[in-house]
């Protein structure tokens, strides 16, 4: 793809972000799939408008570009957001195997506004045992026997 590709993607996520703010759907966050050239999944930051922690613009369009392509796995395709990923955007990134990511704000510029996610960043590097929010075990013993049942399912499928 040519740079001028690159930034007529990058310009439709922008554009989200703007929409989002101006429909009131939520905060100034746009993405966009991109698969051979087209866009395959679109989305905006919806977490206050649908009353949703995880509708992030990335997750949103990313489960847009996995319905269109009737597929999990978005390998073969890139992602243009309008800011850096948080963690978790990151995190469903990688699990949809998504090959590059162009953003146009950083995690600091966000973080000017208002939007911080350096906390979650922090978090998710610590501990266990040192994290905010307490995780506790509670029956191991029972909870692998969903694994074993998994690991000798002969059709499962790996992801």
């Amino acid at each position: 793809m040519t740079d001028n590709t690159h930034q007529q993607f990058m310009a439709a996520a922008i554009a989200l972000s703007k929409q989002a703010i101006r429909e009131g759907r939520g905060g100034p966050y746009g993405a966009v799939v991109v698969k051979d050239g087209a866009i395959v999944g679109r989305g905006m930051n919806e977490v206050t408008s649908v009353n949703d922690p995880t509708a992030h613009a990335e997750m949103t369009a990313i489960r847009q570009a996995c319905e269109q392509l009737g597929s999990w796995n978005l390998a073969g395709c890139e992602l243009y957001t309008s800011c850096e990923p948080c963690p978790m955007c990151l995190g469903a990134i990688y699990w949809a195997r998504v090959d590059k990511i162009y953003y146009g704000n950083t995690k600091e510029i966000a973080a000017r506004f208002g939007f911080n996610s350096q906390y979650f960043y922090d978090e998710v590097a610590k501990a266990r045992e040192d994290r905010q929010i307490a995780m506790v075990l509670l029956m191991p013993e029972d909870a692998i026997t969903a694994f074993e049942e998994w690991e000798q399912q002969r059709d499962r499928q790996s992801y």
